[in-house]
């Protein structure tokens, strides 16, 4: 079987790495290296991390990069299956790892992602968003597969993902530099490069998220920057709109369906604004810097562009 390599980035996360890292523990798999790699977090971070690994890693906090980041943890990583997983998520059973490496065993797999599933007190906007990407079928996807699915076939997220160490260094590791879509970037890379991406609906995690309105906005604003950004991906794989059509007439639905028509008003202004974000993100050469820094999401990110830049 394959080493398995554990990567988890951290800032700030003492009220989660605790629980996060005794659930590793007592996972299937005991032969794996595990590795957190932590951008100077301000609380009791690091001490938590030093009491399960040695290998605990501390960059300074203006050098954290959502790609540059995972591909120098990649690079020093010794496994060559590499799990990554972020500090709010959290394992739904002993078999998660296990059952995200196996996939592996198929040679022409690059990359994996499990599934996601909300936390109780998770709003019903950010439940749906689970139900919707993270379904109960397992798939794999490749290029031939880019006509039917476009855009989603090249879906990934490192909130839980596994890559091959060599998929990954053979397709250039993750590009530094990016506001976020560091996985999509990859994704979209092994599958031109002719490898195949995984969805292992067995391998579970709880993650969620109770984006307010604003944040949605910010959120999507953020995802148009990547895309003008990486406007190959959208040249190669196909706009993002139409997965975007489906997936409001899933909203709408599963909002009936749960008695929530209460939340109907806020469901179109939520959508309405987080097409402007994204419409804005893609056309953001055009704002001014103050306006881009009010907006975005990852508002430190652009004091770091106007740096390199």
């Amino acid at each position: 079987m394959y080493k398995i390599s554990i990567i988890i980035p951290t800032y700030n996360a003492q009220n989660y790495l605790k629980k996060l890292l005794d659930e590793i523990k007592i996972q299937s798999l005991s032969d794996y290296e595990l590795m957190i790699i932590d951008s100077s977090s301000r609380d009791k971070t690091v001490d938590i991390a030093k009491k399960y690994t040695d290998n605990v890693i501390v960059i300074p906090q203006n050098e954290f990069d959502h790609g540059g980041t995972r591909a120098k943890a990649a690079q020093l990583a010794k496994g060559e299956i590499l799990v990554f997983l972020t500090q709010d998520a959290l394992p739904y059973d002993a078999y998660t790892i296990e059952n995200i490496v196996k996939v592996f065993e198929n040679e022409k797999i690059g990359a994996a992602y499990g599934r996601q599933l909300s936390y109780d007190d998770t709003n019903l906007f950010g439940k749906h968003l689970r139900q919707f990407n993270y379904g109960e079928q397992s798939y794999i996807r490749s290029k031939k597969d880019i006509e039917k699915y476009g855009l989603k076939t090249a879906f990934l997220s490192d909130s839980f993902a596994a890559y091959k160490k060599s998929a990954l260094e053979n397709v250039g590791w993750f590009k530094d530099g990016l506001i976020l879509g560091e996985d999509t970037y990859a994704g979209a890379k092994l599958i031109l490069s002719g490898y195949s991406l995984a969805y292992v609906a067995e391998a579970k995690v709880y993650h969620s998220h109770s984006y307010t309105v604003g944040e949605e906005f910010k959120r999507y604003f953020d995802i148009g920057v990547f895309h003008q950004s990486e406007s190959w991906i959208l040249e190669e794989f196909g706009k993002a709109e139409g997965e975007g059509m489906k997936y409001i007439q899933s909203e709408i639905n599963y909002l009936l369906a749960n008695g929530a028509w209460y939340l109907l008003p806020e469901f179109f202004v939520r959508n309405a604004m987080k097409y402007t974000g994204y419409k804005l993100g893609q056309n953001y050469k055009k704002l001014p810097k103050w306006v881009i820094k009010k907006i975005s999401m990852h508002h430190r990110w652009w004091d770091k562009k106007d740096s390199v830049s």
